[in-house]
């Protein structure tokens, strides 16, 4: 058995702890913020693969008890008009359907998931550095107290404090969109179950998707310069809907309505992307999801994306004959993967991207790797260095 620590409690840190928990490794996950509620404003959608991912460690049912699934997308013009509706993923496959959630909600649930398997995982814990000497790797956190083990998997996100220590020079840029997120209890009135619009706006790109409760919950993406940090924690809703209005006003669809009656549930960040090339490995430590792989949020794949690692990542540890092999089995089946979906990502965001990249209807583009992820995925099936 192994002594795995994971750095980070969101959903990179908690789908690792479940699979490699599973694999029969002994973990512990260490977290920053003091609760489970961590970014709880905005929300996601969980794509059939991320969906895959969590059916494989055992844990569809902590997270089909949140949210709404969505089991189809209708794709807009800028007159209103329905110019493409089609499923979405694995629509027919009820625990594989894709989820709408909270972001903060899916974070709780994946802790208490983790929690009630008996994994330990400490909250209030801020990692201040990392030692990484001849028997094993030791995480010092802002308290006075250290932990030490086999391996440290950086789960800490877009702003890792593990990738800092480890590749000071690789930090996140601007990808060229701020993105707002909202909710408000007005639906409009044609708005259909288990659906997402996605609205392809004259200046603005809008999405949308109206829970079994009547809520609907909302994201318009704007091309621009960044906004400033403190305009970001110090903007008011008001503020906000003023800033949104005028450029979704142009158009003749319900993107303008639903904005309007967006109270105070209202915020706004700028999309942002870690380069290609990013180091993960560095001696006994390893960086996962955003905090290895960070993309914009167009192509909606980060959370997916961060819970197929921690599964390949567990069976890498598992199949391989030992931990060096593992990592490089690891990051030859992951890297084509997430970097050409940061790469497809920025580039809508960027308003730079190829048509032919996105299939019919708006959908998420093709991927490397899509034909072989359910074997890379299914726990019983071995993993193998790719062949040269």
């Amino acid at each position: 058995m192994t002594r795995l620590l994971v750095v980070g409690g969101g959903i990179a840190g908690t789908g690792a702890a479940l699979a490699l928990h599973k694999a029969g490794h002994d973990v512990a996950v260490y977290e920053a913020h003091p609760d489970s509620a961590e970014d709880i404003g905005a929300f996601l959608t969980l794509a059939s693969n991320g969906m895959r991912a969590l059916a494989e460690v055992d844990a569809s049912a902590a997270v089909t008890s949140i949210g709404f699934p969505l089991t189809s997308m209708r794709v807009l013009d800028d007159t209103g008009a329905e110019i493409a509706q089609v499923p979405l993923g694995e629509a027919g496959t009820p625990h594989l359907r894709y989820r709408c959630v909270r972001r903060g909600d899916l974070n709780a649930a994946l802790q208490a998931e983790v929690t009630g398997r008996g994994i330990g995982i400490r909250h209030d814990m801020r990692l201040v550095s990392v030692d990484d000497g001849p028997d094993g790797v030791t995480a010092q956190f802002a308290d006075g107290t250290t932990a030490t083990g086999d391996l440290l998997i950086g789960a800490d996100g877009l702003n890792s404090t593990v990738r800092g220590l480890t590749a000071s020079d690789r930090r996140p840029v601007y990808s060229g969109q701020q993105v707002f997120y909202g909710y408000t209890r007005q639906a409009p009135p044609a708005s259909r179950p288990e659906t997402i619009t996605m609205v392809r706006g004259s200046a603005v790109a809008f999405g949308y998707a109206v829970s079994p409760e009547g809520e609907t919950y909302w994201f318009a993406r704007v091309a621009g310069e960044p906004l400033a940090a403190a305009d970001i924690e110090h903007t008011g809703p008001a503020h906000l809907r003023d800033l949104l209005l005028p450029l979704l006003g142009k158009d003749s669809t319900p993107a303008a309505d639903l904005v309007a009656a967006t109270s105070d549930d209202l915020m706004v960040t700028n999309a942002t992307e870690l380069p290609t090339g990013t180091p993960w490995c560095s001696g006994r430590t390893l960086l996962i999801g955003d905090a290895a792989h960070a993309a914009s949020p167009a192509t909606g794949q980060g959370a997916s994306m961060a819970l197929e690692d921690a599964v390949v990542l567990a069976k890498s540890l598992r199949d391989a004959p030992d931990t060096d092999t593992a990592l490089s089995l690891y990051e030859s089946l992951r890297r084509p993967r997430v970097e050409h979906n940061v790469t497809v990502s920025g580039n809508i965001s960027r308003g730079t991207h190829n048509p032919s990249e996105r299939r019919p209807g708006g959908g998420a583009p093709t991927r490397p790797g899509d034909d072989e992820l359910a074997g890379h995925l299914e726990w019983d099936t071995e993993l193998r260095l790719p062949a040269t």
